[in-house]
């Protein structure tokens, strides 16, 4: 869904990347900095209550995730370092706006053990979505399919927190209970398809 508006995000992108290429800062810079927001954000913001405020900030690091990319093609400073540094951080991003909205959760006047559940499966899942992605890649094979990559994930937590933050009811739990059934589908998926290739060399 989300490579459909890649090019529109960065043709946005482009002026912002070319003003900071000027100032001779790097891909890598951007991608620190985009991941420290998004994990102070996300542990500051969700486990004290404030989840639309603290979507709104999440969001605006996480698209430092599509400025480095168009920064490191205008400055010609992509590297292996660089790719395994963003891959690495967004883990750490992931990881963190799961944790918060588990403390969310578990901090609550009435705690909601099960919601805080499906989110802690949801960071599981995510988690190993990725590793079998990066898995299948380092045996020589891809796994670039299922219905729940990175970007939808972080869309459906993102728009259900925010919405739940505004009073909209129930939205986050279901947000939650979608996208936990749609990670496991996802490391199905994924699973399959890196079988079927292993089967056929």
């Amino acid at each position: 869904m989300l490579n459909i508006l890649r090019p529109a995000v960065t043709r946005v992108m482009t002026p912002l990347g070319r003003a900071l290429a000027r100032r001779g800062i790097s891909p890598d810079v951007i991608t620190t900095i985009g991941t420290l927001g998004v994990v102070a954000s996300a542990l500051v913001f969700y486990p004290s209550g404030h989840l639309f405020l603290g979507s709104l900030v999440i969001t605006f690091f996480v698209l430092a995730d599509a400025l480095d990319g168009v920064l490191a093609r205008m400055t010609g400073k992509g590297s292996t370092w660089g790719a395994f540094l963003d891959s690495t951080l967004d883990r750490l991003g992931d990881a963190s706006i799961f944790s918060g909205l588990i403390l969310h959760f578990v901090l609550e006047d009435e705690p909601e053990i099960v919601l805080a559940a499906v989110a802690l499966f949801c960071l599981a899942a995510g988690a190993l979505v990725s590793y079998a992605k990066a898995r299948a890649e380092g045996l020589g094979m891809t796994a670039n399919v299922g219905i729940a990559e990175r970007g939808e994930r972080l869309v459906v937590v993102l728009v259900a927190a925010g919405l739940s933050g505004l009073g909209v009811p129930y939205i986050l739990a279901a947000g939650l209970w979608l996208l936990a059934a749609a990670s496991a589908v996802t490391v199905v998926q994924r699973m399959v398809h890196v079988y079927r290739q292993a089967v056929d060399r």
